[in-house]
């Protein structure tokens, strides 16, 4: 019976925490991809990325983010008669009533607002809220690891700001088979990767990729 019990246990033991690292691996995920989603409209209004929660957290309560405003679609006769949708928006922009009724885009409408950058790209979020983003889930309350490389410079000398964020297999699998985290911490390290969830590199340039992408 006991024979029975430790085969039965050794089976199910690996089986229990990789259906438990998953399920934990989807709230983890969804935090880093947020991060790097606030860290990337950070770098396109500032120039460069952060490497502190705070002064991120700040930026996504004040800033404002462009947002094209549609109504009215070309219909196929307009496109193949040359109108594009630039075209449309500049014969709107100008008022002249005339030809606007003429080119048919009485309904047409491209306007650019600026609205809240929380409401626009973290609707799940508010002001009080938003400083929950960078703790890890599953955690003991710890925070992502966040470090950047603004100074990192490419083969033709061009600047390109980097960061990454990253969340150890030990932060949000710490309360799991301890056995079974030491396997996979250390199939990550044998391999040279980073035992845990990671998204971008300070290294090089990945296009912004999370390792589990």
């Amino acid at each position: 019976m006991l024979l029975t019990y430790l085969c039965i246990t050794s089976i199910l033991g690996p089986v229990r925490f990789e259906k438990i690292r998953e399920q934990r691996e989807k709230a983890v995920i969804q935090r880093l991809v947020e991060i790097r989603k606030a860290e990337v409209e950070y770098k396109n209004q500032n120039g460069k990325y952060t490497a502190n929660f705070d002064t991120l957290f700040q930026f996504i309560k004040t800033a404002k983010k462009k947002r094209v405003i549609k109504e009215g679609t070309l219909t196929d006769k307009q496109l193949k008669s040359g109108l594009t949708e630039a075209k449309a928006a500049e014969i709107v922009r100008k008022g002249n009533k005339m030809e606007i009724l003429e080119k048919g885009l009485a309904h047409f409408r491209r306007d650019t607002v600026e609205v809240s950058l929380l409401k626009e790209l973290f609707p799940n979020y508010s002001e009080e809220n938003i400083e929950k983003m960078c703790i890890i889930p599953y955690s003991r309350n710890e925070k992502f690891e966040l470090k950047v490389n603004n100074n990192y410079t490419n083969a033709s000398g061009i600047r390109i700001p980097l960061f990454e964020t990253a969340a150890p297999y030990e932060s949000y699998l710490y309360d799991l088979d301890r056995h079974e985290l030491l396997n996979l911490i250390d199939k990550a390290e044998n391999e040279n990767k980073f035992p845990g969830l990671k998204v971008c590199s300070i290294i090089e340039p990945n296009n912004n990729a999370g390792n589990w992408e």
